[in-house]
């Protein structure tokens, strides 16, 4: 059975989230700690013997939420008439900082058949490890609370951005793609290391590589996608690419219709900034069929590849015509190999923008432009 949303037991009566927990027939209190001592005048009386939750289960695990059932002992079960729940992110040296890490995620519901779905995008973040336990409590006439010992602790991590998040995503990049420009090459910056290193050790062909943690910390592909980045933004008054990298002074340049043609998918990946005024948009080109395009059509929103925001190719005159979209930033992910023979690699002129590299780049959580209202 699932109850309304859960949020945290707040200390404070002026607190802004007062209202919400009161419409949602929580109660505000402070908890003990796990170990079970009270935090002085916490309103909680002497431990009396209460079922301590055991054998804790969690289910149902999305970005923002996740259903947790528990067992206890018949021996005063009819006593309890609320729920403690002590969830805490787990400690690591990568852990997602998110906006409200400060606040305290002690959170109290009523008791209610289990399982019990924990929701709340203000204290739960997608693909983060996280901690729980729980006790069972008894309110008492005059508000005070006898309650269990803590449970034992229970680790479990959440989820990415399923497709219906990535959607959410995915219309906000809509609203900002702005007018469409004309390109014909799609291409790939990078030292002259690294193409002698192609050709050495693979044959001539560039080999797909796992998807760094840059953009949304929710998005499925980061860690998990295999591909090739690739640009196609072209400068305005020329209509070619620019001629400055971040990521090297040599580049690959290869015709449009070579990747993206009938014989591909197009798919949506994800939405971001950078503590920026200019956002970047994340788009998957797969082959039809390919160990890449099974894995995008599970997770990612397919676009149209002839009417989109972000990216088309059309037919004109029995030609293929490719434009991209002008005010936001795009990054090409392919996901097959591709041989350099396709196309020419050369030194560009420009200079080298360390500045715009997005590599590992994080999220700026606040931008209201490019967040969604789940987990940061």
């Amino acid at each position: 059975m699932e109850v309304p949303r859960l949020d945290r037991a707040l200390n404070s009566p002026t607190s802004p989230c007062e209202e919400v927990i009161k419409n949602l027939s929580l109660e505000a209190i402070q908890l003990c700690d796990r170990d079970g001592n009270k935090s002085q005048d916490s309103g909680i009386a002497e431990m009396e013997e209460l079922p301590v939750p055991h054998n804790i289960k969690i289910s149902n695990i999305t970005c923002d939420s996740f259903k947790i059932l528990w067992e206890m002992d018949s021996k005063s079960k009819d006593r309890i008439t609320h729920y403690f729940i002590d969830l805490n992110k787990k400690e690591n040296k990568n852990s997602n900082k998110f906006k409200h890490k400060d606040v305290p995620t002690k959170l109290v519901a009523k008791a209610v058949p289990l399982p019990m779905t924990v929701r709340g995008h203000w204290f739960l973040s997608p693909r983060t490890e996280y901690t729980v336990a729980v006790q069972t409590a008894s309110k008492q006439v005059d508000g005070d609370y006898v309650v269990s010992e803590w449970s034992e602790i229970i680790e479990f991590c959440t989820a990415d951005y399923s497709k219906v998040h990535l959607t959410q995503l995915l219309e906000k990049a809509e609203v900002i793609a702005g007018r469409m420009l004309k390109f014909s090459v799609f291409y790939r910056n990078q030292h002259k290391e690294y193409f002698d290193y192609v050709r050495e050790h693979y044959g001539n062909a560039m080999q797909p590589s796992v998807k760094d943690n840059s953009g949304s910390h929710g998005s499925p592909i980061s860690g998990k996608l295999e591909g090739i980045f690739f640009s196609c933004s072209t400068e305005f008054n020329t209509g070619k690419p620019p001629q400055d990298s971040p990521y090297g002074r040599y580049r690959f340049e290869i015709a449009a219709e070579k990747l993206f043609n009938p014989n591909s998918n197009l798919y949506f990946g994800d939405f971001y900034c950078m503590y920026t005024a200019y956002h970047y948009v994340i788009l998957v080109i797969a082959p039809v069929g390919s160990p890449g395009d099974e894995f995008c059509k599970q997770r990612l929103p397919q676009l149209n590849s002839k009417d989109n925001k972000f990216l088309t190719c059309t037919e004109e005159d029995g030609v293929l015509v490719y434009h991209h979209a002008q005010d936001v930033i795009l990054e090409i992910i392919y996901t097959d190999p591709v041989d350099l023979s396709l196309g020419t690699v050369a030194e560009i002129t420009g200079h080298q923008l360390m500045s715009l590299s997005t590599a590992n780049a994080k999220k700026d959580p606040s931008c209201k432009t490019c967040n969604i209202s789940v987990g940061r």
